[in-house]
């Protein structure tokens, strides 16, 4: 059994220690398990914010359009593709939030695959699947006149699809368990079918490798604001590989995806490429958050930051299996490395009061999923060895003296 020494040698030894100096850690006897739900401040974003509002937008104004702001969305879009999920440049861009970039590629997806062959008319995904994504696809069903078909888990998908099956959306790291879903088994079944599959990297963008081109991926979308350090709230991205782009119809058909954008024609033009995917205004202040976050994470190189990941969330399960299970936790994550993404689940009967007091009572914040996990989000960007051990041990002492027991819960809407 690992003691706290021996977390402290690990970070001794740790090649990515100093990035944790690139990032704002305002309370350092705060123990942060929560970059899985929103990543720190990276320490250069205030200075870039002030840089934008100061010089870009205060004194160029208007003008900063043509001196970069236009390339933006998709000089970010590159920077996380190609450094972060093995895409060559000109397939990710950077626009929207998840939910709607979900909206526009499984919409035209769907139409697609429907325009093709009248009888393509199903969406799969999993019961457990991150709930807006199933919003989604239960809004565009009853929009295209289609239907979805829910497995019990992903592993059931091989057997889900058949010559009905337009689209397979499946996420890459389950939201509560952490479970790491095999991309390239799955997108090879898909095709088999004569499907498309589109993935939700929201929690494996920045803490997993991923490899769109590599797996011969369709579509995929993302959140910037957990592994990617980009902000509360900031822009998300969408993938759609390169032979698929000129076929695609987006739903939502904007003016920043028109050609010739400012002769402001009569119909709908889409420009060639990635940009196609874009419609709205975008948002300048999100996306320089992004861009630093971005090029912190793609700068550590995703290979050491996965090494990383993997010997912390071991850590974190050896710690729960040797001082937590004989006070009714259960590890909730897949056991195998390769099966499991950065996130920690513990399974507890009480895991809403107890996820409260942690926070409240012994200053280590996690978050809570319905019904009983608690998750620790393990960042290996900032996370530290002795982050984990010292987290694990507030647990355990919290939950031994019965303190979670004596909190007066007030509800929260963010949980």
């Amino acid at each position: 059994m690992r003691s706290r020494a021996d977390a402290e040698l690990l970070d001794a030894s740790d090649p990515l220690a100093a990035l944790r100096e690139q990032f704002v850690v305002a309370d350092p006897d705060l123990i942060y398990l929560d970059g899985n739900s929103l990543g720190r401040t990276p320490a250069l974003v205030p200075e870039r914010l002030a840089t934008l509002a100061r010089g870009e937008w205060g004194d160029r104004l208007i003008r900063s359009w043509n001196e970069g702001w236009l390339d933006l969305p998709h000089r970010v879009g590159d920077l996380i593709g190609t450094g972060l999920l093995g895409a060559a440049p000109g397939q990710v861009v950077v626009a929207d939030s998840t939910t709607v970039n979900l909206y526009k590629l499984a919409g035209a997806a769907l139409a697609e695959a429907t325009r093709r062959d009248p009888a393509r008319r199903v969406i799969v995904t999993d019961r457990g699947n991150f709930p807006t994504d199933r919003y989604v696809f239960a809004g565009l069903t009853q929009q295209l006149d289609a239907t979805v078909r829910l497995v019990d888990s992903v592993g059931d998908v091989a057997a889900a699809v058949g010559p009905d099956t337009a689209l397979v959306s499946l996420s890459h790291v389950d939201y509560r368990s952490g479970e790491l879903a095999d991309m390239a088994a799955i997108n090879e079944a898909a095709h088999a079918a004569g499907a498309l599959v589109l993935w939700d990297l929201s929690h494996s963008a920045g803490a997993v490798p991923v490899d769109l081109d590599g797996t011969g991926t369709d579509l995929a979308v993302g959140c910037t604001y957990k592994y990617l350090n980009g902000g509360p709230g900031a822009p998300a991205f969408l993938y759609v590989r390169g032979g698929l782009q000129a076929s695609l119809v987006p739903p939502i058909q904007g003016w920043f995806g028109q050609r010739d954008q400012f002769a402001m024609g009569a119909d709908y033009d889409p420009v060639p490429g990635i940009g196609r995917f874009l419609s709205g205004t975008p948002h300048i202040a999100g996306l320089v958050c992004v861009e630093e976050g971005a090029r912190l994470i793609a700068g550590a190189g995703m290979n050491a930051l996965r090494a990383k990941s993997v010997a912390q969330t071991e850590l974190t399960i050896e710690l729960a299996d040797a001082w937590l299970a004989e006070l009714g936790f259960r590890v909730a994550s897949p056991r195998e490395a390769e099966r499991r993404g950065s996130h920690v689940a513990l399974a507890h009967p009480d895991g809403h009061r107890i996820s409260r007091a942690l926070t409240e009572l012994a200053g280590v914040i996690v978050d809570f999923r319905q019904p009983d996990v608690i998750r620790l989000g393990i960042a290996p960007a900032y996370t530290r060895f002795v982050d984990i051990c010292d987290a694990v041990a507030r647990l355990r002492d919290l939950v031994a003296s019965r303190a979670h027991e004596t909190l007066d819960l007030a509800p929260l809407p963010v949980t």
